[in-house]
């Protein structure tokens, strides 16, 4: 033993099993405080170390349990019952071995006890070098070429916050193993989720010198509106992107905050949308309405200008619905079942059958019939030359459409069903008409709705949009990084416009990622705010549920660089499958019991002493475990500077006013109605009321 280890030793080991080791403190010293060579420690906080010298090693041990015994309490003859002898008092460790330590200051730290101490061997406080050894965050700065002496630097440890069992040491994680897995940030509403999520990323970009995080790519689906305000003063090298779900998609650009932002207004282009994601938009059933909504959305690539499809088959689905037009509904005059064929011919019309046809065997566009049935006859008959046997419709293929022209497709899928006998489906999908008519006609989802001519050139390309997503830019050709946060406030959107519009950002990124060669050269990290809305163990009323797309990233978004940081104050309502992937866990205060019985299903590797903690966690602190730490640990968030925007409510400062003092209510940034001045009324009519 060395000089040094002699002079911290805080005790003798008195008992040796298996699974625990009983140390008794050296006699004379009170409340369990030790003074050391380096330092007056405080040995007694339950989850910090001992390590024990044995041979060329240290076993380090964690303190679960301290106790005192008085040795004279039970001498004959005391009568001091009740009082205590601190100074000859016998004072004990209880501890758990958790791994090996060797000496040597290279050695590293490895988990499980090969060789256990012998009785009355030495008690020694941890060091913090020891500790940056067994949380393997030694070195946390290192040169990127090792080769050269004035070589820049880079993180391979972050420093998220302060140790709370060991006074003074900087708890960090292994940057690879944080950011390079899935982590859940989990915790009750106001326990500091957002503010934990916020200040781990202001410390990563904090590195002003040398070389900073250019490579860094975080996504936020922000659905509170929260994190903008929270990275407004970074580094002016840290680029970021702020996108805006609005009710008008032709608003201008939101104000920028600083040079360092790029914003705009979010529009989605409804023709990047999956038939999987029409399906969870238009809450398709699955025996009747997902047919003819995929055949649907099938013809909508006959509108395309880029369409090359075979005359053959388009003549034959027009043909095919104008016979079942005329053959009609019983009930049906005649005039509106050559306005429906009208409409047939003059969107889905070709060369050989376009509205002329009508003309060319004289009908009576006035009355909708044919002024000689001889003309009828040879008109039916042209008609069915063009119907084939055994033909099939064509395959969404995700070319620019008009949205309102989805609606003259699923008329065309019902006609041709119709046609081949189905004569009940238009009742069977009367529900996912009037669903896309309401999605239509509703503010909400005009981000969806953005007519092909209305968006700029690097929106209506696929791989420029998921660029854009992922802040990359092209450059002279060239890809270049543009923004290392990119933000999409979705606070004004509704619950089913974020489930819908998150599960088809998330899907497009990871196809983008995963079609990449060499893959896995571009990591991206998406933040998941309040994911228990959209990534939900239980399925939404919505037909389809949209965690599917969370959980194929959860469980193969490794391989292709997509990771997903989770945060929810509802661990029992997130999908199994998507926290059973995460490989670091965050927990803040959470005292549901069904919330702390989720996580302790999902993380047995977690002592049940360790979740005991989590119902007394104060604010600003926080339980780590996973792959970035070895052993779990608690510890005090870093401060986060600037907030997010999550403050509370000044309860007191708001409700004890004077009469004279104004109401503060903040005027809305889109009036729901679309009349400003309205809304304005309607303000200061409250206003009045509240005084």
């Amino acid at each position: 033993m060395t000089s040094d280890d002699r002079r911290r030793v805080i005790g003798k080991v008195v008992s040796v099993t298996a699974d625990r080791l009983v140390v008794e403190l050296l006699r004379g010293s009170d409340n369990f405080t030790v003074v050391g060579f380096d330092d007056v420690h405080y040995v007694a906080r339950l989850g910090s170390f001992v390590i024990i010298p044995v041979q060329a090693e240290y076993v380090v041990a964690e303190i679960i349990g301290l106790r005192e015994k008085d040795p004279s309490a039970n001498r004959p003859g005391n009568n001091d019952e009740g009082i205590l002898d601190k100074a000859s008092s016998s004072k004990f460790l209880d501890l758990v071995p958790v791994g090996m330590l060797p000496q040597e200051r290279d050695g590293e730290f490895r988990f499980g006890v090969s060789i256990f101490p012998s009785l009355y061997a030495d008690a020694l406080y941890a060091l913090d070098s020891e500790l940056d050894r067994v949380f393997e965050v030694a070195d946390w700065e290192e040169p990127i070429d090792p080769y050269t002496t004035d070589s820049p630097t880079r993180y391979r440890a972050l420093t998220i916050g302060s140790s709370v069992v060991f006074q003074g040491y900087d708890l960090k994680v292994r940057l690879d193993d944080f950011f390079g897995g899935h982590v859940a940030v989990l915790g009750n509403t106001g326990s500091g989720k957002s503010c934990t999520v916020a200040t781990v990323l202001q410390s990563l970009f904090d590195k002003k010198s040398e070389y900073p995080a250019r490579g860094a790519t975080f996504v936020f689906l922000d659905v509170n509106g929260e994190y903008r305000k929270a990275f407004a003063e970074l580094p002016e090298n840290v680029k970021r992107l702020y996108l805006r779900v609005s009710d008008n998609p032709l608003d201008a650009c939101p104000e920028r905050l600083d040079e360092s932002e790029a914003t705009a207004t979010f529009r989605l282009p409804h023709w990047f949308m999956s038939v999987e994601e029409w399906e969870l938009l238009l809450r398709a059933s699955e025996r009747t309405q997902q047919p003819v909504l995929r055949s649907a959305l099938g013809l909508t690539s006959l509108l395309s200008d880029s369409s090359a499809s075979d005359p053959t088959l388009q003549n034959h689905i027009v043909a095919k619905c104008v016979l079942e037009c005329f053959r009609g509904v019983e009930g049906d005059s005649p005039v509106s079942k050559i306005q429906r064929v009208q409409a047939i011919l003059d969107h889905f019309g070709t060369d050989n059958l376009n509205r002329n046809i009508l003309t060319k065997y004289d009908l009576d566009f006035r009355f909708g019939n044919f002024k000689n049935a001889a003309f009828q006859t040879a008109f039916l008959d042209e008609l069915k030359s063009h119907v084939q046997d055994d033909i099939s419709l064509p395959s969404y293929s995700g070319q620019p459409f008009d949205f309102s022209a989805l609606g003259e497709c699923l008329d065309i899928a019902l006609l041709y069903e119709e046609a081949h006998g189905n004569r009940q489906i238009r009742d069977y999908c009367a529900q996912l008409l009037t669903r896309f008519k309401w999605i239509k006609e509703r503010e909400e989802f005009a981000f969806l709705r953005v007519a092909p001519d209305g968006l700029q050139a690097s929106e209506q390309r696929l791989d420029m949009f998921v660029e854009m997503l992922l802040g990359v830019a092209r450059v002279d050709g060239q890809l270049q990084k543009s923004a290392q946060i990119v933000i999409l406030d979705m606070n004004e959107a509704a619950d089913e416009v974020v489930e819908v519009a998150s599960s088809v950002i998330a899907r497009l990124i990871f196809d983008r990622l995963r079609r990449a060669e060499p893959r896995n050269r571009f990591p991206a990290n998406l933040i998941l705010e309040e994911a228990h809305r959209y990534v939900a163990e239980h399925p939404s009323r919505y037909a389809i549920d949209a965690s599917r797309t969370f959980e194929r990233i959860a469980k193969e978004g490794r391989k292709y660089g997509v990771f997903l940081m989770v945060a929810s104050q509802r661990p029992s309502e997130l999908s199994k499958t998507v926290l059973s992937q995460c490989s670091n866990f965050v927990v803040h205060r959470i005292q549901n019991p069904d919330d702390l019985s989720h996580i302790r299903q999902m993380t047995p590797f977690v002592s049940e002493s360790v979740m005991k903690r989590l119902p007394s966690l104060p604010r600003q602190h926080a339980l780590i475990f996973g792959n970035a730490v070895n052993i779990p640990t608690t510890f005090r968030v870093r401060d986060v500077n600037p907030r997010p925007k999550s403050e509370d409510a000044l309860v007191r400062e708001l409700w004890f006013k004077s009469h004279d003092d104004p109401v503060e209510l903040a005027r809305p940034t889109a009036p729901n109605d679309g009349n400003e001045a309205t809304a304005a009324g309607h303000i200061r009519d409250l206003d009045e009321l509240l005084r």
